[in-house]
């Protein structure tokens, strides 16, 4: 099953079973994947939508610490629910021995040989890590590792 089809489904269940606030993070979620289907004009592969989902808890992430910062509490809370309906989406996090040991065979695969290769490697890396980990984080790793 599609991540589209597994979204429809969902989104059924949770009309069914009326839960207002899981239905509006899902539509929200679609509505993101068929805009950029409408923008790029092609149907989106699963990978390509995982990355919606990512994008979409990230915006969520930053909008709750902007609202704690301002004093609202009651918006941050809403923010984090949305992040917990998308982030049942993601694939299973990756554990940092994984990524440290996809990092290291990226860099023997592409002859990385210094910080100036970091963008053939992250390259590499970002299908094998969509939405399995913070691309941020991937990204200090492998600056760490071809600075030494």
């Amino acid at each position: 099953m599609t991540l589209r089809e597994r979204l429809q489904e969902d989104m059924k269940s949770a009309m069914r079973a009326r839960e207002a606030e899981r239905l509006v993070a899902i539509r929200m979620l679609l509505a993101a994947i068929k805009q950029r289907e409408i923008d790029e004009r092609r149907e989106l592969d699963d990978t390509e939508a995982l990355s919606i989902v990512d994008k979409l808890i990230k915006q969520r992430k930053d909008s709750a610490s902007q609202f704690i910062a301002g004093g609202r509490p009651d918006l941050a809370e809403k923010e984090e629910s949305e992040i917990v309906f998308l982030a049942v989406y993601l694939p299973e996090a990756l554990p940092p021995v994984e990524i440290d040991r996809l990092i290291a065979e990226t860099i023997t695969a592409v002859a990385a040989s210094g910080p100036r290769d970091m963008g053939k490697v992250l390259t590499a890396l970002r299908p094998q890590m969509q939405g399995r980990a913070d691309m941020a984080v991937v990204a200090e790793k492998v600056k760490a590792r071809l600075s030494s």
